[in-house]
């Protein structure tokens, strides 16, 4: 959580500044203070009247204002904050930060400031690449300026590439870790599973499942925010790597146990991928085409049980094995079931029934289940639950 914590945004004027009110949203949710400045390009995007009812404070704008200059002067507005955040930072403001300039307040108030900054670039995917760009981007990183994004997908011109800001809870995520100063699980190693998994059933076909990888790459960002190695072990998905997280990319079940397999030994294993239980026994070679006649075959066998095979390990088990029990029926019964099964030491459950949207959507309600009994946690965000999950574990640990 951020009670308390005071963030200073700067919004520079790009099509993606309209994200910039939903993280306001998101860190005033989470109890932190925040002040806005916004460049004269940015309120041809979104209005300063907007910004101002969500942050529930003034909103900056001009370098040589009498007013804001002797209510708040750029100094003081640099210096009383924990955090300067730039989002969108485009490529524009990216090069002035990196040549020193100060010729509005935006960049006026990040070359005063003495304070740690995040940057949440967006941009065109040719703009991101360029060379002048790319050598911006190492000379703020060299000055120890933070990232977080930009992310791949569709980009507001039409065209395809990395050049989109994180998400409003990605850079809230990105906020948490510059201003924790929790790191109880630095020395400690962690390793998530997270994502669904891809099981072919020829060259272009596969069996798989609805699974995002919201709630495994929240929970590997937590863990990393509380300065644990993380090791982040994914099946495909739309998901950016979290900050400071290794990920392993793997397609099939059987890569997945692999990849954890060779991340041993850790303290702790989150295992929240949605592993397929099984696959087609034997992967045809060519594409299956119908004839009109009678439909392909699919012999099934098993898939092997990651959870079970790490809570089962000899010397080298993790510490702490956290489960996952996605259910549509008797969720909090098959999963005390499964948790003694399995031999892990937690499971969360969860409803994935039609109806709750837990994969994809931004929400999930657990049920945490250990050898004490259950223990149901409300309606929380997937960045709220890892960071609740994270808590406990760093507890659980410390006390070991």
């Amino acid at each position: 959580m951020l009670q308390g914590k005071r963030v200073l945004l700067i919004i520079a004027g790009g099509i993606a500044a309209y994200k910039s009110l939903e993280l306001i949203r998101r860190l005033r949710d989470r109890g932190a203070a925040v002040r806005c400045v916004m460049t004269k390009a940015a309120a041809e995007f979104v209005t300063p009247l907007s910004v101002a009812a969500l942050s529930e404070n003034k909103v900056y704008s001009e370098l040589f204002s009498l007013t804001d200059e002797a209510e708040m002067g750029h100094i003081r507005l640099s210096r009383e904050a924990d955090l300067l955040v730039v989002a969108p930072a485009t490529a524009d403001l990216m090069a002035r930060m990196a040549a020193g300039m100060a010729d509005d307040l935006a960049a006026t108030t990040l070359i005063a400031s003495d304070k740690p900054v995040l940057i949440a670039p967006a941009m065109n995917v040719m703009m991101w690449a360029h060379p002048a760009t790319q050598a911006n981007l190492a000379t703020l990183a060299a000055r120890g300026v933070r990232r977080v994004g930009p992310n791949s997908g569709y980009l507001a011109d039409g065209e395809v590439g990395p050049g989109r800001m994180a998400e409003p809870l990605e850079i809230v995520a990105a906020i948490e870790k510059c201003l924790s100063d929790d790191q109880r699980l630095a020395g400690r190693r962690a390793l998530v599973t997270s994502g669904p998994t891809r099981e072919a059933i020829d060259p272009v076909r596969y069996l798989t499942n609805h699974s995002s990888g919201k709630q495994g790459h929240a929970i590997a960002a937590a863990l990393a925010a509380l300065g644990a190695e993380t090791i982040l072990v994914s099946g495909p998905t739309q998901e950016p790597t979290p900050t400071g997280v290794r990920l392993v990319a793997v397609e099939s079940a059987r890569e997945m146990l692999a990849a954890t397999e060779a991340s041993l030994p850790v303290d702790v294993a989150v295992m929240a991928a949605a592993v397929s239980d099984w696959r087609v026994e034997t992967e045809a070679s060519q594409k299956l085409k119908k004839d009109g006649k009678t439909p392909p075959l699919l012999r099934l066998t098993e898939n092997p049980d990651i959870l079970s095979t790490i809570a089962h390990r000899g010397n080298d088990r993790p510490a702490l094995v956290v489960g996952f029990a996605a259910e549509t029926e008797n969720v909090v019964a098959n999963a005390v079931t499964k948790r003694q099964r399995k031999a892990c030491d937690w499971i969360l459950a969860n409803d994935v029934s039609i109806g709750t949207q837990t994969f994809g959507g931004d929400e999930n309600t657990i049920h945490l289940v250990d050898a004490n009994g259950v223990e149901d946690w409300p309606v929380m965000t997937k960045q709220e639950v890892a960071a609740r999950l994270a808590d406990r574990i760093a507890t659980t640990l410390g006390a070991r």
